[in-house]
C-alpha cells in the first residue's frame, strides 16, 4: 500500500488535519494507495513558499540557468521513466504503451519551454519626440507570479506537465492541486524537482478535493497570482468565478463535443485508423477526442461497417497483456455516467453497431471500471448523446449530403474544442478548417501536435491559448520601457 504525500517547500508532508482519503485501481477496484488531503493552512504553507522562492534564489537565476535546469529535469523524468509510467498506469490503468507515449511527451514539455522562453523575442520601436532626440521603447518579460495548476485525470502527467513546464520556464513558482483520482506522478515530480537542484518552494503538490477543498482553497487564495485549469466546463467556471476577485488572469481548457467529417473522396484505411484513435483512444478519456461523427452519404455504410469492424477488433484488457489497445475508465462513478449514456442511446431510439454495454473480464477484473467501446447510429443531432460530452470511448455516426449541411451541424454545440476533417480535397479542407468554430482542426489526422503552435478551446471549451509564444504570453507580464534619448 503507496501512502502519497503533499510536496510543499521541497519537502513530503502530511496534511495539517492529518486526513486522508483512499485512491482505488480502474482494473478492479481495490484500494492501491491513500492520499494525505492538504487542508486550507497547506495551502497557505504551499503558496508562501512559492512567493519566497520568486523572492529568493529562483527569482536571481539567470535565463541561462533556469534553462540548465529544467532540461536536468527532463533529464532525470527520462531516466527514471519506468517510475513515471508505473505511476501512471496504477492510477489510470491505460496500456502500457499509451502511459509510455504519455510520459515521454511529459518530460518533453520542460524541453520544448526551455528552448521557447529563451528564442523568443519581444518588441522593440523607434519613435520620434517634438525635441527631436527621439526615443527607444523595448518590452521585456517577467513572471506573473504563483501560479495555481488544477490538473485532470484522464492524461495527469502530460497535462501537467503542458502547464508546469512553461510556468517555471518563465520563472513563475506553482502550486499543483493533481485530480484525486490521479495523485501518483505529480508527486513523483517533486522528488525530480529535488534531485537536480530546483529550490524549494518552486514547485508544490497539494492533494484534495474540489468544492470546499484544496481546490477552492487554491483557487480563491488571494496569493495566487493566475490559475490555469484543465477539466470539465462547469469547474472551469467556478474558477473563472473565483479568480474574478482579485482580477486574475485565467487559461482554461474545458470540455468539447468534437466533431468528425469524413468526405466520400476520403482515404477509407487512414480515415478508419484515425478515427478509431479518436473515438477510443485512452478509453475516449481524451478532450480532444471524437464523439459526433459525420459522413458523406455515399460513404457512409462503408465507413459505418469498417469503423465496426475496427472496433471490434480492439483488444481491451489489462495494462501490460499483449496487444491491449484500452484499459478501463477512471473510476466505477465515471463508469456509471458513461453506461447511463449507453442506456439513453438506446432509449432514444440510437441502433447500437456494436458494443453498448460490458465487457466480461476474468478474475479481478470483473470488479474494474470496464466498458465496451461502442458506436451508435439513427438519431439526430437533437439527442442527448449528440449533444453532452459523456467522455467514454463511443461515438455517434450520422449521415450528411453537402458541405454547408455539415459546417452547421458540426457547429451546432455550445463546445469548440476540436475537430477532425478527412477529405484528398485540396480547397474543401481549407475551406472547412476555416469554417469550423474549434481551437484546433486537424486534416486528415487527428492528435498531431506541434508545441509551437496555439491550442485551446472557443465557445464553452475554454479561455486562452497556450503552446509556443502563447504560453510565456499567459505566464508572463510584457513590461514596455521607454527610454529617453
Amino acid at each position: 500500500m503507496t501512502h502519497i504525500l503533499n510536496f510543499i517547500n521541497g519537502a513530503f508532508s502530511e496534511g495539517a488535519e492529518g486526513k486522508s482519503f483512499e485512491k482505488r485501481s480502474p482494473l478492479n477496484n481495490t484500494v492501491i494507495a491513500t492520499v494525505a488531503e492538504a487542508a486550507k493552512a497547506d495551502v497557505d504553507a504551499a503558496v508562501s513558499s512559492a512567493r519566497a522562492a520568486m523572492k529568493g534564489k529562483w527569482g536571481k537565476l539567470t535565463l541561462a540557468d533556469r534553462v540548465e535546469l529544467l532540461n536536468a529535469v527532463a533529464a532525470e523524468m527520462e531516466r527514471r521513466a519506468d517510475d513515471f509510467i508505473a505511476a501512471e498506469i496504477a492510477d489510470t490503468g491505460m496500456p502500457a504503451g499509451v502511459a509510455k507515449h504519455m510520459c515521454a511527451r511529459g518530460a518533453a514539455n520542460f524541453r520544448v519551454f526551455a528552448d521557447v522562453v529563451k528564442n523568443v523575442p519581444t518588441e522593440f520601436f523607434e519613435m520620434s519626440t517634438p525635441d527631436g532626440r527621439g526615443a527607444l521603447n523595448y518590452a521585456i518579460r517577467r513572471p506573473v507570479g504563483v501560479v495555481g495548476v488544477i490538473c485532470p485525470w484522464n492524461a495527469p502527467l502530460l497535462l501537467m506537465t503542458w502547464k508546469v513546464g512553461p510556468a517555471l520556464a518563465c520563472g513563475n513558482a506553482v502550486v499543483v492541486k493533481p485530480s484525486e483520482e490521479t495523485p501518483q506522478t505529480a508527486a513523483l515530480l517533486g522528488e525530480v524537482m529535488n534531485a537536480v537542484g530546483i529550490p524549494a518552494g518552486v514547485y508544490n503538490v497539494v492533494h484534495g478535493f474540489g468544492p470546499g477543498s484544496t481546490g477552492e482553497f487554491l483557487t480563491t487564495h488571494p496569493g495566487v497570482s493566475a490559475v490555469t485549469f484543465t477539466g470539465e466546463t462547469r469547474t472551469g467556471a467556478a474558477i473563472m468565478k473565483a479568480a474574478a476577485d482579485g482580477a486574475r488572469p485565467v487559461s482554461l481548457e474545458m470540455g468539447g463535443k468534437n466533431p468528425g467529417v469524413i468526405f466520400a473522396d476520403a482515404d477509407l484505411d487512414a480515415a478508419i485508423e484515425g478515427t478509431l484513435r479518436s473515438c477510443f483512444m485512452n478509453t475516449g478519456q481524451v478532450c480532444l477526442g471524437t464523439e459526433r461523427l459525420f459522413v458523406e452519404r455515399p460513404f457512409f455504410n462503408k465507413f459505418v461497417a469498417a469503423l465496426k469492424t475496427a472496433a471490434e477488433g480492439m483488444r481491451v484488457g489489462p495494462p501490460h497483456e499483449p496487444g491491449v489497445a484500452m484499459g478501463p475508465l477512471i473510476s466505477q462513478e465515471h463508469r456509471q455516467k458513461v453506461l447511463s449514456y449507453y442506456a439513453k442511446a438506446v432509449e432514444e431510439g440510437a441502433t447500437v453497431v456494436t458494443g453498448g454495454g460490458v465487457p466480461g473480464m476474468p478474475g479481478e477484473y470483473a470488479n474494474g471500471a470496464w466498458v465496451q467501446p461502442t458506436i451508435w447510429i439513427g438519431l439526430g443531432d437533437d439527442a442527448a448523446i449528440c449533444r453532452e460530452e459523456i467522455f467514454g470511448p463511443c461515438c455517434h455516426i450520422a449521415p450528411f449530403d453537402t458541405e454547408d449541411e455539415v459546417i452547421e451541424r458540426a457547429n451546432s454545440t455550445n463546445y469548440g474544442l476540436s475537430a477532425a476533417v478527412w477529405t484528398r480535397d485540396l480547397a474543401r479542407a481549407h475551406r472547412m478548417a476555416a469554417a469550423v468554430e474549434a481551437g484546433v482542426v486537424w486534416v486528415n489526422s487527428w492528435f498531431l501536435r506541434d508545441l509551437r503552435t496555439p491550442f485551446g478551446g472557443a465557445k464553452h471549451s475554454g479561455i486562452g491559448r497556450e503552446g509556443g509564444v502563447h504560453s510565456l504570453e499567459f505566464y508572463t507580464e510584457l513590461k514596455n520601457v521607454c527610454i529617453k534619448l
